[in-house]
């Protein structure tokens, strides 16, 4: 059994609570409502992934999917903002120390990030760093003072990719997030049109970073796919409770009894119960299994990556079972279920949780020839 923080959840869970009624409004003004944003604050979501000696919670694998997740009930966009500002945390450990410290030293410290090498940087005849370039995804770059983007340079003759940090002043929001579900996150694209930064604001995620403590030892990549995961489960769970409380109430017209004793409804509300609990426990034990590994611990990182595609796969295909059985009255605008049902999907679809992830995990339980950076 994962052993998670206390504190941390129960301050994930006051965030829920002050989220929840903003959830609609979020959706409908495609960003966290401000409120919303002050209270992940408060609650210091944004800074659990960061080191202590910068004020951040700097919880384990299992914690940070677990606050995540109960975020993502009361409303899957904010969960997915208190993911992308809490991966982009971790950034601070591999920035040089007096850069982390103004950054991520101040009690409300936000990031972003967007890894996808689409953009370019240089050197120039000066040290410095010029960045230019476009970026798609970056979500909940409106309240993030600090946004970090992936580009190509040139190592001597050979093209790298590397991560630039920069203010929100040196870009640019490009207002185009119309999507099916998340419609609340804000993932707008981000433009740089020609900016100089010094060059200590240069790093590699895939690279160790400068902490050596269990947490900063992990990928990156696999934090991210836990959080990813954490998120899709707790709007499964979200789903779960809240067609469990209609069901229960709910007569549908000539019964006479409410729709929790029809059969169908209750398999349904037992296999979703299945999937939701096994990934999750699933999730867990390959966090913490993650954390405690020496040396390079590709199958521990390998099982982290399976565990948070399979929570993915598994939350989606829990809330599609709910949606189903809940019937036409499900597909109303303004019914959170459909809501939750285009959130999960969207989730889901994240390049952290794809197939060719699990595909991955399948080569290194096998024995076969892997690429372990990609893990």
């Amino acid at each position: 059994m994962s052993s998670l923080d206390a504190d941390v959840l129960a301050r994930a869970g006051r965030a829920a609570e002050a989220l929840a009624p903003y959830a609609e409004r979020t959706e409908r003004e495609g960003r966290v409502a401000p409120e919303g944003v002050a209270a992940m604050v408060d609650a210091g979501l944004f800074k659990l992934l960061v080191p202590r000696e910068l004020g951040g919670a700097e919880c384990s694998v299992a914690t940070f999917a677990a606050a995540l997740e109960r975020v993502a009930r009361a409303d899957a966009s904010a969960g997915w903002c208190a993911m992308i500002g809490g991966t982009s945390g971790l950034m601070a450990a591999y920035l040089p120390d007096a850069l982390a410290r103004e950054v991520y030293a101040p009690a409300d410290a936000v990031s972003c990030g967007v890894f996808a090498p689409t953009g370019r940087a240089s050197h120039t005849a000066e040290g410095a760093v010029r960045v230019q370039g476009r970026w798609s995804f970056a979500s909940g770059c409106e309240h993030s003072p600090w946004r970090m983007v992936g580009v190509m340079m040139l190592d001597g003759e050979r093209p790298v990719a590397r991560c630039v940090l920069l203010r929100a002043e040196e870009t640019r929001v490009v207002p185009n997030w119309d999507v099916l579900g998340l419609r609340g996150t804000g993932s707008h694209d981000l433009a740089v049109d020609d900016v100089v930064v010094p060059r200590e604001r240069l790093f590699s995620l895939l690279e160790p970073s400068r902490n050596p403590r269990a947490l900063y030892r992990v990928a990156a990549f696999g934090v991210l796919a836990a959080g990813v995961a954490g998120v899709a489960l707790g709007v499964a769970q979200g789903a779960l409770d809240r067609f469990v409380a209609r069901a229960r109430e709910k007569t549908p017209m000539g019964a006479k009894r409410s729709l929790a004793h029809r059969e169908l409804v209750q398999i349904a509300v037992a296999r979703a119960e299945a999937k939701v609990r096994a990934s999750r426990a699933m999730l867990y034990e390959a966090g913490d299994a993650v954390m405690a590994a020496e040396g390079d611990a590709l199958e521990a990182r390998a099982m982290l990556r399976l565990a948070a595609c399979n929570a993915a796969r598994e939350s989606a295909a829990a809330v599609d079972l709910l949606y189903e059985a809940a019937g036409a009255g499900a597909a109303r605008a303004g019914e959170p279920l459909q809501r939750m049902f285009r959130d999960v999907h969207v989730a889901a679809q994240h390049a952290m949780v794809a197939d060719a992830v699990a595909l991955l995990a399948g080569r290194v339980r096998l024995g076969v020839e892997v690429d372990g950076a990609a893990l």
